[in-house]
């Protein structure tokens, strides 16, 4: 599995922004898929997951409300709608596919390049 995140930016506070990861490989749809992300000094959190077929999502606290997970199997594209975004959730984001269902980073094996969000007036 190939990973490819992007729509990172800059944004306001109380902005939006949309994240993609287009995934490749034959059996995708078999995977968690994940986001992650990683602020300046602080280790890598979990932010949301998505099981493919059965859209099943799951959210971290600091997120939920506010950010939208989602797949598009023709596509092959799993996105992160994030809404009312806050300084706080600067990061590079890190899209992951892995076979648990689980908030560990450790557990996802595949993982994009990360894309850049940036929130600040």
């Amino acid at each position: 599995v190939q990973l490819q995140a992007s729509g990172g930016g800059l944004v306001q506070p109380g902005g939006s922004l949309r994240l993609s990861c287009a995934a490749s490989g034959r059996t995708f749809t078999t995977y968690v898929m994940g986001w992650f992300r990683q602020a300046p000094g602080k280790e890598r959190e979990f932010v949301a997951r998505f099981r493919w077929r059965i859209n099943v999502t799951y959210y971290a606290d600091s997120v939920k409300g506010r950010f939208t997970i989602s797949g598009d199997n023709a596509k092959n594209t799993v996105y992160l709608q994030m809404n009312s975004l806050k300084a706080e959730d600067t990061a590079v984001y890190y899209c992951a596919a892995g076979s648990y269902w689980t908030s560990s980073s450790t557990a996802y094996a595949y993982w994009g390049q990360g894309t850049l969000v940036t929130v600040s007036s």
